[in-house]
């Protein structure tokens, strides 16, 4: 289906000590342009749009012409929550699109096949994301205690992107906006008007560069997958 990617990274990469995550190296590219290539090969995504800091934008620009992407289709500000920098980006793309894809800029090693797969099921249930299984036992605490063990094998961790078909993600946006509300996950905006949301299992891989340390990993991960696995 006709897809509109919009990529955020307006965050002031605080646990990276000031330095923009994005514009960091990796591999042959930057971390952004590592992001658009993931989406660029895949031939259901009609646009992409980023979403920065003012001051970056011709940085991504830059980054985007080197990287060879030919979807780039607007750049735009973020504001002062993340809800209010995907939804500027949201006021960017194309009335003739039928999903919209969120997705971090610091996850720039998902993967395309993965990008497909969920453009699939949110076209069946209305809304996906990617995720994968918890690996470890997750406990509830409150005031230091212990108050609940959830079972493990209904717990995901929630990647992106997130995907949804667009006249539900614009009714899950006015909804949040009538109320007030505010959430740091898309998913909520879809979950909160009664919205489907289906889990679509992606691999470890897809992570979130966040420390300086995650960079260094994300390397090796990139290295890996060139080598073919290996």
């Amino acid at each position: 289906m006709n897809t509109s990617v919009v990529i955020v990274c307006a965050g002031n990469s605080t646990r990276m000590g000031g330095v923009n995550k994005i514009l960091m190296p990796l591999g042959d590219r930057l971390v952004i342009g590592v992001t658009m290539q993931a989406f660029e090969q895949v031939e259901e995504v009609s646009e992409i749009v980023i979403v920065a800091r003012e001051a970056d934008i011709p940085a991504i620009k830059a980054e985007a012409e080197a990287a060879g992407i030919t979807k780039l289709s607007a750049c735009t500000v973020g504001g002062a929550t993340r809800q209010e920098s995907v939804i500027n980006g949201i006021r960017k793309i194309m009335k003739s699109t039928s999903l919209v894809a969120i997705h971090d800029a610091a996850r720039p090693l998902v993967k395309p096949e993965h990008i497909r797969r969920t453009i699939k099921d949110a076209s069946v249930f209305g809304g996906a994301t990617l995720g994968v299984p918890v690996k470890d036992t997750i406990k509830t605490v409150d005031g230091g205690l212990i108050i609940d063990t959830p079972p493990r094998k209904s717990l995901y961790i929630t990647q992106t992107p997130q995907i949804f078909k667009r006249d539900l993600y614009f009714e899950g946006i006015d909804f949040a906006l009538e109320h007030g509300l505010d959430f740091t996950d898309d998913c909520q905006l879809v979950e909160a008007i009664g919205g489907k949301v289906c889990m679509t299992t992606g691999d470890y891989t897809n992570i979130k560069i966040t420390t300086p340390e995650d960079i260094r990993l994300a390397e090796t991960l990139l290295n890996i997958e060139k080598d073919g696995g290996k």
